[in-house]
């Protein structure tokens, strides 16, 4: 653990100081933001234990208040001189928004990063190549993480493979930091050239910036292809970087952020609370304990967890979680949720048949679509379009899924790829 006094601390025990800091939090945002003021001006909750009676706050409700003369919104609180850093969101979902940062903001976001990372196995001294720009966007914050840990650190950046893996080639180092797309990307890139992935000093795989590092078959392909242990964080622009961590137990993320963000689970249609219970699943909330410049309360990630309480071997405390897919790529098919990131997991465990390359293409225009959804299914390299593996394939959604789909395969290289983040629905 980077801080053990924190990491293992008992969650009672973080409970009680995170209270202590909503509370300070709350009234700092009521006294300088417009946006909360209006908001939450009928409620008065109670500590933590009461923040459930606190309206969600939206991303789009942040846009509307956004003008000329404020780029931010009128959730900003700091003021201009305190700001250190302004980051954009990569505008995944739309626009792009701007993420203000004071000083004890970049600290905070640093602090709760390198916890995350350091979680993973990684440590001082160790060699770790990124491929995160260090550019807009929020990402880039992150890497200031990897310094804070004690690590060497190679910065390649995205978009130049040739130099990146000359970079594991000449510089053996033991760990990479990449999304997962890109690390399945260099598998196939290197497979195509000759070049030994599994062979390479890298011992560690940080995949982070979408959903499918945890996924058993993807992440035991990664794993084989790459002979290295494969990890996942996960972080929210609008939030900070690199919040959650996963240990080296492989069983869900911490929160590396404790202390500096409070989590709640809602269940995604009724916005009602869903306890913190081992086992339970819903939309991920969260909200600052000990933000300045532009502090959110209740925040919808619109991502989809898997939630554990139970203990972790490694001794971290607190509330892990494994990310499902994002609410806003669901589909519902008859009143069945199905997320586009769980439709890969199945459709891998079909390899080698397949290439593990799925798009989801729905008729219908918004959430409700009818049977069967039609997806893409790409094979292997050199594999035909054999009608019994469509129908395998069919079969095995529909018993791990309860969905009826359309199977169609198509050859090895059709579906895009991508050294960023993949495109999982295409309309």
């Amino acid at each position: 653990m980077l801080e053990p006094a924190v990491e293992s601390r008992p969650w009672d025990e973080q409970l009680a100081h995170d209270d202590a800091s909503f509370r300070e939090q709350l009234a700092y945002v009521l006294e300088r933001s417009p946006f909360y003021r209006e908001k939450l001006a009928d409620t008065e909750p109670d500590g933590l234990a009461e923040i459930a009676q606190l309206p969600l706050t939206d991303k789009q409700e942040l846009r509307a208040t956004v003008t000329r003369d404020n780029p931010i919104g009128t959730h900003l609180c700091a003021e201009a001189a305190d700001l250190v850093r302004i980051y954009s969101t990569s505008g995944t979902t739309g626009t792009p928004s701007y993420v203000p940062l004071t000083a004890t903001d970049l600290e905070s976001w640093i602090a709760g990063s390198a916890r995350s990372y350091a979680g993973s196995g990684v440590s001082a001294g160790q060699r770790i190549v990124s491929t995160y720009t260090a550019g807009p966007f929020a990402a880039g914050a992150a890497l200031a993480s990897f310094e804070r840990i004690g690590l060497v650190h190679i910065p390649v950046g995205i978009g130049n493979t040739e130099r990146l893996m000359r970079a594991i080639e000449l510089l053996r180092p033991g760990a990479i930091v990449l999304t997962p797309s890109y690390a399945e990307y260099l598998l196939e890139w290197a497979g195509e050239r000759g070049v030994d992935l599994h062979g390479s000093t890298v011992e560690r795989v940080l995949v982070a910036g979408e959903p499918g590092g945890g996924e058993r078959s993807f992440r035991a392909k990664l794993e084989d292809g790459w002979g290295a242990k494969v990890t996942e964080a996960m972080g929210i622009g609008d939030i900070g970087v690199s919040l959650w961590g996963e240990c080296e137990e492989q069983d869900g993320m911490h929160l590396g952020a404790r202390g500096f963000v409070h989590a709640e689970l809602i269940d995604p249609e009724t916005g009602r609370a869903v306890e913190l219970a081992d086992g339970a699943t819903g939309e991920l909330v969260l909200t600052h304990l000990r933000h300045r410049a532009a502090p959110l309360v209740r925040f919808r990630t619109r991502d989809h967890v898997h939630m554990r309480t139970s203990p972790c071997p490694c001794g971290r405390t607190g509330p892990r979680i494994r990310c499902i897919g994002r609410t806003d790529d669901m589909l519902i098919v008859r009143g069945v949720n199905v997320f586009p990131s769980a439709i890969r997991e199945v459709v891998t465990a079909f390899a080698p048949a397949v290439s593990g390359h799925v798009v989801v293409r729905p008729q219908a225009p918004g959430v409700k679509q009818d049977p069967p959804l039609p997806i893409c299914v790409e094979l292997a390299r050199d594999g035909g379009a054999d009608a019994s593996l469509a129908a395998a394939i069919r079969e095995r959604i529909r018993d791990v899924l309860v969905v009826q789909t359309r199977v169609d395969l198509v050859p090895w290289g059709s579906l895009r790829r991508s050294e960023y983040k993949s495109t999982l629905v295409e309309r």
